[in-house]
């Protein structure tokens, strides 16, 4: 019941791959990737959690092994609309949900859409806190406060397997770096077409518009205050441990964990990770 299986199924006009583990019957929890990544971020997860929840991690359109069909709106309501498509192909009614990097916005613009499915959030290095953004999004802050072609560059560039790398390994000392193995970003980088550059660009360059958004995000935390968990790898020049502090402003009693990790706590910082969310899911779902 804990072994992963891989799945290829037609959704929303999406060749779509989705890792899955647990038995079907169980509590559901539901695994958005971020960037620049896959649901190959969660292939140790699924079966540490797999006896007793039921996992689901799809590749988005134009990530991992699902499709990057022409026409499909690659932005962040096209991302959340699917990710219901995903859920509503499994015919989930209630479920978990994992935020973590670009996912945490495509899965709160899903869970603000479908409210009453969400069961608990899991928040890891998702960052909806414009004040508490790290020197990281720097380049990203150049492109936004003047979005010409000269500042899209940059952005433009960081896709590449030197990018992904950099991206991955975030500036983590030795001792963590060498937890993380170079599949996380040489898979990533070895799926990218030139069609796939042109689109993760294009989803780069559309957090300028998703800002706008961060309010929307935190009125829904106030007001629907779903039990949340945070997994927060402070040593990360996106998100730094203030991004994590600054969810407790609308959900006072979110349980806030600082590992020692980086981004992708998963890598860093897997065992404790596993333990936390394993007693966070026993309580709360």
């Amino acid at each position: 019941m804990t072994q992963t299986v891989h799945r290829r199924l037609r959704i929303a006009g999406v060749d779509a791959f989705i890792r899955e583990a647990g038995p079907v019957e169980a509590p559901v929890l539901v695994l958005p990737h971020g960037y620049p990544c896959s649901s190959f971020a969660y292939r140790n997860l699924l079966p540490a959690l797999a006896d007793r929840w039921h996992l689901i991690a799809p590749d988005f359109p134009g990530s991992g092994y699902s499709s990057d069909p022409d026409g499909f709106p690659y932005d962040f309501d096209g991302f959340a609309d699917w990710l219901a498509a995903v859920v509503d192909e499994f015919g989930v009614e209630r479920h978990s949900l994992w935020l973590h990097d670009f996912g945490s916005q495509i899965g709160l613009r899903y869970a603000m859409a479908h409210p009453e499915r969400i069961t608990a959030l899991v928040i890891s290095n998702g960052d909806i806190y414009q004040d508490a953004l790290g020197p990281g999004y720097d380049v990203l802050r150049r492109y936004w406060e003047d979005p010409t072609p000269e500042h899209l560059l940059p952005i433009r560039d960081a896709v590449s397997a030197d990018g992904f790398r950099q991206e991955i390994l975030n500036d983590l000392p030795p001792r963590l770096a060498a937890r993380v193995p170079p599949d996380m970003w040489e898979l990533h980088w070895a799926l990218t077409t030139p069609a796939r550059r042109d689109i993760a660009v294009r989803v780069i360059a559309g957090l300028r518009d998703n800002l706008e958004w961060f309010p929307r995000y935190q009125r829904y935390l106030r007001e629907d205050h779903p039990p949340t968990l945070l997994l927060w790898g402070p040593q990360d020049r996106y998100m730094p441990e203030e991004s994590a502090r600054a969810y407790l402003r609308d959900l006072p009693d979110a349980e806030v964990h600082l590992l020692d990790a980086g981004h992708w706590v998963l890598e860093t910082a897997f065992e404790e990770s596993v333990q936390l969310l394993r007693d966070f899911l026993d309580r709360h779902v």
